[in-house]
């Protein structure tokens, strides 16, 4: 497993009955986890915690605020400011344990000495697209919700990296990929970061296991003759780690290279463990 240890500014807890215990800066927040399956004992600053993320037996869920200082503030990771904002899906805007992943596309990049281009797919708030960025890469941020774009937006301009060259767009990936292919337009590196479950440009609803392997096919298409990477992420339990091997294996890895993949986690504090937080998987060009 890949371990996501270097954060400062965020540190996991605590992890114990289906919930996680984390400090977000100053602020610890309890966020719900279906891995977390074990009932440990639990300390006291579980009863001090600032927020507390509730799921609705109906769907959904809510914040309980006990003494929430502010409604959003900022952390860093290295040189990387983000913006921290418990949103209604119990989600704060950052995902910490993909911190292993910048760590590791910015080392390729610097070490390419070229002109590289990244395309960051389903790109969330822009945590890999401002690292790709920081470490001199352009890159086309390419997500479908219009304030994810903006947040990512935001982002950059904490990291002081709004003149570096990123394009921002608010598209539906596939279609996007699709008129790349057209354009003749392709990239060094591509970051691919899907939902779970997400809803195609007509509102239907579709589910990873079904579509990722025609996303990535058609992904591998943009990548140049000496490309670096396709890294591709997955939090969906039932597509380990081999799975997503296999299927960079038959797309990206038709061109040669290597493929490899892992589990990426958070070290827990309390325990001196790790929690699994997902899978990726690499093809290095």
């Amino acid at each position: 497993m890949r371990i996501a240890s270097d954060w400062k500014d965020y540190e996991l807890l605590d992890a114990s009955n289906g919930e996680k215990l984390e400090r977000w800066g100053d602020t610890v927040l309890i966020r719900p986890d279906p891995q977390v399956i074990w009932d440990t004992p639990r300390g006291d600053e579980w009863k001090t915690a600032n927020a507390r993320y509730v799921r609705s037996r109906s769907g959904g869920g809510q914040w309980e605020i006990r003494s929430l200082p502010r409604e959003e503030w900022t952390i860093q990771y290295q040189s990387l400011r983000f913006r921290v904002h418990p949103t209604g899906f119990k989600h704060t805007g950052i995902f910490p344990e993909q911190a292993v992943n910048w760590d590791w596309m910015s080392e390729r990049i610097r070490a390419a000495e070229r002109p590289v281009k990244v395309l960051n797919l389903f790109a969330y708030t822009g945590g890999a697209t401002l690292a790709c960025a920081a470490a001199g890469a352009s890159v086309a941020h390419v997500d479908a919700a219009k304030g994810m774009v903006q947040w990512a937006r935001d982002n950059a301009r904490l990291s002081s990296l709004e003149a570096c060259p990123v394009r921002w767009l608010i598209d539906d990936c596939r279609k996007f990929i699709e008129r790349e292919i057209r354009r003749g337009n392709r990239y060094d590196g591509i970051v691919m970061d899907p939902p779970s479950y997400g809803r195609g440009p007509g509102g239907e609803v579709w589910k990873l296991e079904d579509s990722v392997f025609s996303l990535c096919e058609l992904a591998s298409r943009l990548l140049t003759d000496d490309a670096l990477f396709f890294l591709l992420n997955s939090y969906t339990t039932g597509l380990s780690p081999s799975v997503m091997q296999y299927l960079l294996g038959v797309t990206a890895g038709r061109r040669g290279g290597k493929v490899t993949s892992s589990e990426i986690g958070l070290p827990v504090t309390s325990t001196g463990l790790v929690l699994p937080q997902g899978s990726t998987a690499i093809w290095e060009g």
